[in-house]
C-alpha cells in the first residue's frame, strides 16, 4: 500500500491556511489584487480582480500542491508524487515536486491545451495519458500510486491542498484592507472555494462567497441546492477545461454548502467575451477556466450594484490558438 498525502481526512480550518501561507511564503507570488474603472463602471460598484494569473505556473494550483508535498517525509518525497489533472494542477505539482527533488508522475488528458502538458514536460515531470470521456483518471492515478509507492496529491479533495487554495483569499482581504460584500470564485471541484470560504467565514464571516461554473458543469450550485453531491455528464464538452469536474469533493462539498450563498453559470460566449475583455481592458491573459467569475459579473450574474467584491482570475495556460480566435471574434468585449 503506497503512503497517501497527510492529513486527507482531517478538518479543513482557518488555522491551517495560515499555517500554509507561513509554508508558502518566498516560494509563491503574492498576486496583486487589481482595479479597473471600466469594469466597476459595468458593475454598478467596486470589483477587486485576485490576478492569480500571475502566480508561478499560470495559476493558484501551486499554493496547494506546495503546501502538501512541503509537509511529506523525505521518504516520501523520495518515492515521488503522482496526480492527476487537465493541467493547471499539474503544472503546481510538477513546481512544488521539483523545489524538493521529487519525482512526480501526472495523469494527463490526451486533449489537455498543448501549453499545459509542455509546462509539465519542461518541469520535469512524467505525463501519462488517459482519455477523458472514457477512462477513470483516478482509478489510472491510484494504481499508480500503488505500483510505485508513490504519493497521491489530489487536485482538490484533501485538506492540505484545499488551505493551501484558501490562502488566495487571506492574502485578498488583507490587500483589500476594506470590507468586501461578496467574493466570487471560479469554482470545479471546490478546492479553492473552500478553502477561501474556510478563511473567509474567520475573518470576514459577513462576506458571502459566490462560485462561477460553465454550462454543462454547474453541478456544485445545483448540489448545494439540492443538499446532496450531483454528477455532470463528462462526456459534455466545454473550453472551460480546468474547472469541467463531474461534481464537488466529498471533503469540499459540506464547507461549500454551508457557506457558498449564490451561483451563478456562464456560458461559452460569456467566457469567451470576459478573455477578450481580460486582455484588451486589464491587460490579462485568461484561460476560459479562470475567466468564468469575471465572465459571470460582465454577464450581470452576480449582484455588484452598490457593493465593493472581489473577484478570482485563477488561471492564464489558455492554448494559443484558442485565444487568438477569441480576440479576433470578440469585438464586443465591454
Amino acid at each position: 500500500m503506497s503512503e497517501l498525502a497527510l492529513s486527507s481526512d482531517r478538518s479543513v480550518t482557518a488555522r491551517g491556511v495560515r499555517a500554509a501561507a507561513q509554508r508558502l511564503a518566498g516560494h509563491i507570488v503574492r498576486t496583486p489584487l487589481l482595479e479597473n474603472d471600466r469594469l466597476n463602471d459595468i458593475a454598478g460598484g467596486r470589483v477587486l480582480l485576485k490576478a492569480e494569473v500571475l502566480q508561478r505556473g499560470g495559476s493558484f494550483k501551486l499554493r496547494g500542491a506546495y503546501n502538501l508535498i512541503s509537509q511529506l517525509p523525505a521518504e516520501a518525497r523520495a518515492r515521488g508524487v503522482v496526480a492527476w489533472s487537465s493541467g493547471n494542477h499539474a503544472t503546481g505539482v510538477a513546481i512544488a515536486a521539483r523545489a524538493f527533488d521529487c519525482p512526480a508522475v501526472i495523469v494527463m488528458p490526451s486533449d489537455a491545451p498543448a501549453v499545459k502538458t509542455e509546462n509539465v514536460r519542461a518541469l520535469g515531470a512524467e505525463i501519462i495519458w488517459y482519455d477523458r470521456y472514457s477512462d477513470d483518471r483516478e482509478a489510472i492515478g491510484c494504481a499508480i500510486s500503488e505500483d510505485r509507492g508513490m504519493t497521491l496529491v489530489p487536485s482538490y479533495d484533501h485538506a492540505d491542498i484545499i488551505e493551501g487554495q484558501g490562502t488566495v483569499a487571506l492574502e485578498a482581504m488583507e490587500q483589500a484592507g476594506a470590507a468586501i460584500d461578496r467574493f466570487v470564485i471560479c469554482c470545479g471541484g471546490g478546492g479553492l472555494t473552500a478553502g477561501c470560504a474556510t478563511i473567509l467565514e474567520d475573518i470576514a464571516p459577513g462576506t458571502e462567497v459566490w462560485i462561477a461554473e460553465p454550462e454543462d458543469f454547474d453541478e456544485t450550485w445545483a448540489s448545494i441546492k439540492a443538499g446532496k453531491r450531483l454528477t455532470a455528464d463528462p462526456t459534455k464538452k466545454t473550453i472551460c477545461d480546468a474547472i469541467a469536474t463531474p461534481a464537488p469533493g466529498r471533503l469540499t462539498f459540506p464547507i461549500l454548502k454551508r457557506r457558498v450563498s449564490g451561483g451563478a453559470t456562464v456560458s461559452e460566449s460569456e467566457v469567451r467575451r470576459a478573455m477578450a475583455f481580460g486582455f484588451r481592458r486589464l491587460k490579462l491573459v485568461l484561460e476560459p477556466g479562470g475567466a468564468a467569475a469575471l465572465a459571470a459579473v460582465l454577464a450581470g450574474k452576480i449582484p455588484t450594484r452598490g457593493t465593493t467584491t472581489i473577484v478570482t482570475l485563477s488561471g492564464g495556460n489558455v492554448d494559443p490558438a484558442l485565444f487568438t480566435s477569441i480576440l479576433r471574434d470578440g469585438e464586443n468585449f465591454g
